[in-house]
């Protein structure tokens, strides 16, 4: 099941903005990114309060599946006519659907290994990293069949999508509420834990929790196309980068595989709060290194980058979810979490997908050719702001900041 869901993502989240800009629609990347950001505020609440009250979460998610490969599909047959204006409503559409699933394949699995009598906190992870294979694969995939620059990569992700809805029928049924308290909307959305603000400390990490947030889809979109663009120069046309972006992209997935691993020994040497700020600084040398590269002599600093990915983008979502489950009352953990994933993916991620498609915009000549790199440079000055301003402003109880007692 892990395999299947993020494989239907991966198949096209890290070249869909090179296929953007072969049809030209490179100058609205990052609203097709951004729009993923928007559909998060809401539709996985939503989906998640009718999961728990009228539709079983694994038919729920099979439902979903099947509803987010129609529109995928859509979104490739307008591609396939030339019908550009429809492909972002098919897309926005295939997403809404899709993005609830993220967290219905949790609910999934935490129900049937409850069930089998199995520990979540100890079984699940082993699990969850099938997720990441099937996100490698798929973008492996798409890369050596030569979908990165059209809209095949649609069509398999679409495939795939149908490929879970099939198997939903197979996964272990998960209870809907028959009584006692239900989730309101409201506590799903997440808007108790907005009283959290009241509190200076908390208040300051979620708004860096958003400030942050800006920089996690930035290279989703727009690595694709950076990497791709190196093919008008003679010199590094044949390069294997150039053939093969997604591939050498993909080595930022592998490395967030192997970074969750580093976790535990970093929090319990440095604390939670300089483990965040190890991720924010490697966003520094995540864009810099993309800043300076090359796929040519210079490609040792894209392998870097792709390495220096798995701490940028894991040290702070998992520290930050423990700071946030270390730091709140048990009644409203749940939705703290919730107001953390919102700020970061969510609205963090909308505002930094549309601003980097604006300064992505103002470096593009007249004929379509990207000065990429200040808008790189452009990219690491604001994390590295960031970086400063939240070593200084943040200040964490220290029985909070150290983890010797903490369970991770």
């Amino acid at each position: 099941m892990n395999f299947l869901e993020y494989a239907a993502w991966g198949a096209y989240l890290t070249s869909m903005g090179a296929y953007l800009t072969r049809i030209g629609m490179g100058t609205q990347i990052g609203l097709f990114y951004a729009v993923q950001g928007i559909v998060s505020i809401f539709m996985p609440a939503l989906m998640g309060v009718v999961a728990d009250r009228w539709v079983p979460a694994q038919r729920l998610l099979g439902f979903c599946h099947f509803l987010a490969a129609v529109f995928m599909f859509l979104a490739a047959y307008f591609g396939i006519t030339g019908n550009k204006d429809m492909i972002f409503p098919a897309y926005t559409l295939s997403v809404a659907f899709y993005m609830p699933t993220l967290a219905l394949s949790n609910s999934v699995a935490y129900a049937g290994l409850s069930e089998a009598g199995m520990d979540t906190v100890k079984d699940f992870p082993p699990i969850r990293v099938f997720g990441t294979v099937g996100f490698i694969a798929m973008m492996w995939t798409v890369d050596l069949l030569g979908f990165q620059g059209n809209q095949n990569q649609f069509i398999v992700s679409g495939c795939v999508s149908l490929l879970l809805f099939l198997y939903s029928f197979s996964l272990p049924a998960c209870p809907v509420s028959v009584g006692g308290k239900k989730k309101s909307v409201a506590d799903a959305l997440g808007f108790k834990a907005f009283s959290l603000f009241k509190q200076k400390r908390m208040a300051i990490f979620f708004i860096f929790s958003m400030l942050l947030g800006v920089s996690l889809q930035i290279t989703n979109g727009f690595a694709n196309p950076f990497i791709e663009s190196f093919g008008n120069i003679p010199e590094y046309a044949d390069t294997f980068g150039v053939k093969h972006a997604n591939i050498l992209i993909s080595l930022s997935q592998m490395s967030e595989t192997g970074c969750i691993l580093l976790i535990p020994f970093f929090m319990k040497k440095y604390g939670i709060k300089n483990v965040m700020l190890i991720a924010m600084f490697a966003w520094v040398f995540r864009f810099g290194l993309f800043a300076f590269g090359n796929p040519g002599p210079g490609v040792w600093m894209f392998i870097l980058s792709m390495i220096v990915y798995g701490v940028a983008f894991d040290f702070f979502n998992i520290s930050g979810s423990l700071f946030v489950d270390k730091s709140t009352d048990s009644h409203i953990r749940s939705s703290a979490q919730g107001l953390f994933m919102l700020m970061t993916n969510g609205i963090g991620a909308t505002i930094g997908t549309l601003s980097a498609q604006a300064v992505v915009n103002a470096y593009t000549s007249t004929d379509g050719l990207v000065n990429w790199q200040p808008c790189w440079l452009i990219f690491a000055g604001y994390a590295l702001v960031v970086g400063v301003s939240f070593a200084i402003l943040f200040r964490p109880k220290k029985d909070i900041d150290s983890v010797k007692n903490a369970d991770v």
